[in-house]
């Protein structure tokens, strides 16, 4: 199964969210699962090279768009690069044939990408799989979305999405989910 990870690309080796991120990509190749995710850098890059350590395999959304804008490559531990030619053909992409979705701590991408996959399981076009966000911070931002926006978002629409608080939780909760 394909387990999409969404995240920033502004970490560098050596930061916490960098080391996080790479224990990510080890626990979900540790527990057999494919990982896809942006595949630049940052905790795209982390990710990928747990995973790849691990002896996991790596699919890697990239996009010309992108890379116009910041001249940079897929990560060199990428086995399959998936490029596109726009950053919403690349969102596809990242959606695309995945079983789980989980959201590291990011930026306006990472928060386009959570709401783009939680949208689609609302209007069934996903089929209702994890959406799981890591952090305190994610945990913060929905709540406060779903409180102040409550006339529009159904408690249906809000059981989509779970949380925890490492990636050691999420990976716990993601194998209890699903196996």
């Amino acid at each position: 199964m394909i387990v999409t990870v969404f995240g920033a690309s502004l970490t560098l080796p050596g930061q916490p969210l960098y080391q996080e991120a790479l224990l990510l990509g080890k626990l979900l190749a540790e527990s057999g699962y494919t990982v896809k995710s942006g595949g630049y850098i940052g905790t795209m890059e982390a990710v990928s090279r747990g995973a790849a350590e691990a002896n996991g395999y790596v699919i890697g959304a990239t996009c010309a768009e992108i890379e116009t804008w910041r001249p940079v490559g897929a990560n060199a531990w990428v086995k399959d690069e998936q490029k596109s030619p726009t950053l919403t053909t690349r969102l596809d992409t990242l959606l695309q044939n995945s079983g789980a979705f989980l959201a590291l701590p990011g930026g306006v991408g990472t928060l386009a990408e959570i709401l783009l996959a939680w949208n689609r399981m609302v209007i069934h076009s996903l089929p209702g799989c994890p959406l799981i966000l890591i952090g305190a911070g994610w945990k913060e931002t929905i709540n406060v979305f779903t409180a102040s926006q409550s006339n529009f978002i159904s408690e249906n629409d809000r059981d989509f999405v779970r949380f925890a608080e490492n990636v050691s939780e999420a990976v716990c909760l993601l194998n209890s989910l699903i196996k």
